[in-house]
């Protein structure tokens, strides 16, 4: 087949193309947001001007992330118009409802507070700031929710059922509460803000290696570690749980997960696939790597091995993903990622019980610094692999068990959607790289400590600061 003249596999293509870059994106603001809440909270505590100095720097990275959002955000809207009519015109009715309450309550709600959190520092009360500030990073997440509760229904469409083509609901709530949101909607929140916090800390790391404000932004580096403590291991844990899940109602895509062809029968603990070939044409592994009896013990310990764990043979291809060695090793990129990231936060644990995080201590541990730099872009990876697992996995539905995805395709030439897939990738590109250049610029300027701080705004912004905390101005040249 030639996917360059199917208009299904170019919709598809081109729809994962903007959900893929889109995401970029917002995943960093929901969680920068709270880290937003948690310095700018420290600072109204202890009037420690450091705090306010971190606010307003990392407020830089966050609205350029914003706006980089809602610009790579709307076209994903039009699409479900323009290349997905008839998927719209089935679900419209449930769906788009949800996709309009995350515009009406979660984005206007976001940016109707951001211009306060961005330009009401010395404007309005603190208190009343930070209450915006707050505002800004609920609506974040708040636009996390519904997205979430949207897509968990397109997994496990509950409350109505298809009559004549078209999903009619009988039981709004139960559609929104479908099987899959709240731990789907768990597990993007906590992807979101490990993603944001490991970020912040690779970035912290960079400015110590550089020797650039290390005492400052080993503040920063240090309140990322006291969280990512909690956030790293609950995130595999509800990892976990959402495999559970899919086991439950998505037998096939756990199938693929794991490049599982053969069923294994009750009473019979299925291997664990840790690397595999999978050969979908001659539906096996061309060669594997596996622990025996391991996947069977990982989600059927607690039923005693009562259901048995089905292979891919179960279904007829057509009712089955195609994608298999795709699915495969991105669920196996995303879940790697998350025990590092994991294992790097309990590295750097027993390296700040050991003093190691003192500033007169810190910027000697480069070898840890380093690590951090390097899983500054992890979060990203794994969460677009999550997504891959998640919507290719999904596949041949675009509604599970409901609605086909080459039904949900509107009929376009082929030729137009090439044009339109081609038009997107050559503006993203530029949106890209016009990203980097403004969040590398962010980044080489650094904190301004010579702003004013609310309060204290009379006095000059080195004398508020401690002096172990006064960063060396010099250029980096004469610093070295």
């Amino acid at each position: 087949m030639n996917i360059w003249a199917d208009t299904v596999a170019l919709s598809r293509m081109q729809f994962a193309l903007t959900a893929i870059f889109h995401m970029l994106w917002p995943v960093l603001t929901t969680g920068m947001g709270i880290y937003l809440v948690i310095v700018e909270g420290l600072w109204l505590k202890t009037r420690n001007s450091d705090y306010y100095y971190h606010a307003r720097f990392w407020a830089k990275l966050y609205v350029l992330n914003f706006g980089i959002g809602v610009a790579t955000g709307l076209p994903m809207e039009f699409q479900f118009g323009t290349n997905w009519a008839p998927f719209s015109e089935a679900v419209g009715d449930f769906f788009g409802s949800i996709l309009g309450f995350e515009a009406a309550m979660a984005f206007m709600l976001e940016a109707g507070f951001l211009g306060i959190m961005l330009f009401g520092w010395e404007r309005v009360n603190p208190k009343i700031h930070y209450f915006a500030t707050i505002m800004v990073a609920f609506g974040a997440n708040l636009s996390t929710f519904w997205i979430l509760a949207a897509n968990s229904w397109l997994q496990t469409p509950a409350g109505g059922e298809v009559v004549n083509g078209k999903f009619i609901v009988d039981d709004y709530f139960q559609a929104i509460l479908n099987p899959f949101m709240f731990i789907s909607v768990s597990h993007m929140f906590f992807a979101t803000l490990e993603t944001s916090l490991f970020v912040i800390g690779g970035i912290s790391a960079w400015y110590i290696l550089n020797h650039r404000h290390a005492e400052f932004f080993s503040r920063s580096l240090k309140i990322v570690v006291a969280v990512a403590i909690a956030v790293t291991p609950l995130q595999i844990y509800i990892g976990h749980l959402s495999a559970e899940q899919v086991a439950h109602y998505q037998p096939t895509k756990l199938a693929a997960m794991e490049a599982k062809w053969e069923t294994s029968p009750a009473g019979q603990p299925a291997d664990w696939s840790l690397v595999a070939l999978p050969n979908n044409k001659l539906e096996r592994n061309d060669w594997e790597i596996s622990i025996p009896n391991g996947l069977g013990y990982i989600l059927e310990f607690k039923k005693n091995l009562s259901e048995p764990v089905l292979g891919l043979k179960e279904w007829q291809p057509d009712d089955r993903p195609k994608m298999v060695g795709l699915v495969y090793y991105s669920f196996r990129l995303m879940s790697g990622i998350g025990f590092f990231l994991a294992g790097l936060m309990g590295v750097s644990v027993i390296q700040w019980l050991r003093g190691k995080f003192a500033p007169e201590a810190i910027a000697q541990q480069k070898w840890l610094l380093r690590t951090w730099l390097l899983a500054a872009p992890l979060g990203y990876i794994a969460v677009e692999s999550g997504w891959i697992v998640r919507c290719v996995g999904r596949q041949p539905w675009v509604v599970y068990g409901q609605i086909r995805t080459a039904d949900g395709v509107s009929n376009l030439p082929a030729s137009e959607v090439l044009t339109s897939l081609l038009i997107f990738a050559g503006v993203y590109t530029t949106l890209f790289i016009c990203a980097m250049f403004f969040g590398s610029r962010i980044i080489r300027q650094g904190p301004n400590l010579e702003l004013s701080v609310p309060g204290i705004e009379n006095q000059p912004a080195v004398e508020t600061e401690p002096a172990e905390f006064i960063p060396d101005q010099r250029p980096v040249e004469a610093q070295q």
